[in-house]
């Protein structure tokens, strides 16, 4: 993860300086992430229901397993967006520094922090980047279950922003890079693009709804082609 950072730190360090010049990071980003995929002796297959369209706006989410989510969502995605994510993260060493420079960090133990990430949701989805949030708000402490539920989150903002949700799943990043020290290995790491799941008309009260429509459809793939 460091090395090419480290390789690019002047190109990195420019291109977030303004958050105009996002998309510029969001493809040096995107090369980042092969090299760490490639370069771990992860081989990436993606397969597609959909066609992400360039002038839209989504609400990216997934299921969470490994910290290589982050880099296959990268690989996954051309579409620019901006990852929601745990703030822990930041403290990881030179990884951390971009990390937070160019993500929005969330406190889950603070209603504050919670309160401002929506604000800043609203802000770059109103610029027309999109969103990406793992919705199971972490990964699950037992390593077993295959979906853990989803928070209400992303598909709050979804609605408020009326875009659609963009489901992708990921079979193996779990049996390749858990967060058990000495476990997985080298391999095919497979992900689905599915359907979109639009949320025009819908208002508050159908974000339950949507929450379990879209877990389901993601567990349903998790237990067929796992």
């Amino acid at each position: 993860m460091g090395i090419p950072i480290i390789v690019m730190f002047p190109l990195l360090l420019i291109c977030t300086a303004r958050e105009q010049w996002y998309p510029q990071f969001f493809v040096l980003a995107r090369f980042w992430a092969k090299i760490v995929l490639y370069g771990c002796g992860f081989i990436p297959k993606v397969t597609k229901e959909t066609q992400m369209d360039r002038h839209k706006s989504y609400m990216i989410v997934a299921n969470h397993t490994s910290m290589t989510d982050i880099m296959l969502m990268l690989y996954c995605v051309k579409n620019p967006f901006v990852f929601v994510g745990k703030k822990e993260l930041a403290k990881i060493p030179i990884f951390g520094f971009f990390y937070k420079r160019t993500c929005i960090l969330v406190d889950r133990n603070s209603q504050r922090s919670r309160k401002e990430v929506f604000d800043r949701a609203h802000a770059r989805l109103h610029s027309g980047t999109s969103i990406c949030i793992f919705p199971e708000g972490g990964v699950p402490d037992d390593q077993s279950l295959v979906l853990d539920e989803f928070k209400d989150g992303a598909f709050r903002l979804a609605i408020d922003h009326q875009i659609p949700i963009l489901p992708l799943v990921f079979f193996d990043n779990k049996k390749r890079f858990s967060y058990t020290f000495f476990s997985g290995g080298p391999g095919l790491m497979r992900a689905h693009i599915l359907k979109e799941i639009p949320t025009k008309g819908l208002t508050q009260e159908n974000k339950k709804e949507l929450n379990e429509k879209t877990r389901n459809i993601i567990l349903q793939e998790l237990t067929v082609r796992r």
